[in-house]
């Protein structure tokens, strides 16, 4: 993920079995195209195995259920729907009424319908960009509010569609985070390709010491060591994803009433708060606000970094 934050010493995390990590123990899984790290504050690696085996199981179940790239799930019902309207079940349901609040409170800059501007934009850090005729045509097919939604059907004018990529991963962190705690006194913590929640503190009354990442130096340096308890942590940036445009970088975070890059972002927006869910969608509506990220963030009341 772009900007991602991380936790101490991940080389040793992953691989078919959690491995010792100081005083705790790692393991990881691939899930959402993202490496997927849980972090088990126990002496027990059977123990371990078990809860990473949880969360891997959540996070590829809600992979299948949501990802644009599958063609047997409720995104591609929708999205192929023809303008006919498609009941969806109470999980659905719950993403589809959070983005529809997203779209309401950020003036329609969060938009579950903006993932088809993707078609135009390949952020590899080439110089490529879409023809403003192909811009255009494109943004005739973004909207929520063309879309038509009463909390348990959801009719998409054809040729539309929705996307769930800009909170599927932090709404599974969280998911996972769930499921654990439910199966553990121990302390752990979940990260899922940079988006992250901590359970609580570890044994001694001791912190996950997280970095967040230096976006002019990524994976190479932090800017900063987070002390992290309980919460979510989320970042949103351009440090992976991008691409050059008249000497200038673009994020792959897109306007969606523009079809372009957020113009003036900050490098990088990193938030702490009571779940990864609400830690990602904060930095996500900071970013979209451009130069206006940081005096936002202050407003919500949260810890934040801005780059």
């Amino acid at each position: 993920m772009p900007g991602s934050t991380k936790p101490p010493n991940p080389r040793h995390a992953g691989g078919a079995s959690p491995s010792r990590v100081d005083d705790y123990y790692a393991g990881g899984f691939t899930a959402m195209a993202s490496p997927c790290r849980i972090l088990v504050d126990t002496d027990d690696p059977a123990e371990a195995e078990a809860l990473v085996r949880v969360a891997e199981t959540e996070a590829l179940r809600i992979e299948r259920k949501f990802s644009r790239y599958r063609d047997d799930n409720v995104v591609h019902r929708i999205n192929h729907s023809g303008g006919r309207p498609v009941a969806v079940d109470e999980e659905a349901a719950l993403l589809l009424d959070y983005g529809a609040t997203c779209f309401e409170v950020s003036d329609g800059m969060f938009d579950l319908t903006s993932g088809v501007l993707r078609r135009l934009w390949t952020f590899d850090g080439g110089d490529r960009v879409p023809s403003k005729r192909a811009v255009r045509e494109t943004l005739d097919l973004v909207g929520w509010d063309r879309v038509e939604w009463d909390g348990s059907s959801l009719t998409l004018p054809a040729g539309m569609e929705i996307d769930f990529g800009g909170i599927g991963k932090e709404y599974a962190v969280d998911r996972a985070a769930g499921l654990l705690a439910g199966r553990t006194v121990r302390a752990f913590l979940v990260n899922f390709g940079g988006d992250l929640f901590a359970s609580g503190e570890r044994r001694g009354g001791r912190p996950w010491g997280v970095g967040v990442d230096d976006p002019s130096r990524t994976g190479e340096g932090t800017l900063s060591r987070i002390d992290l308890v309980r919460g979510g942590i989320a970042t949103t940036g351009d440090a992976r994803r991008y691409v050059m445009w008249r000497g200038r970088r673009l994020s792959h975070i897109l306007n969606p009433k523009t079809g372009w890059p957020v113009v003036e972002a900050p490098r990088a927006v990193t938030v702490l708060a009571g779940t990864c869910l609400e830690a990602g969608t904060l930095s996500t509506l900071a970013y979209l606000r451009g130069p206006g990220a940081r005096g936002f963030l202050e407003e919500q009341g949260v810890r934040f970094w801005v780059v």
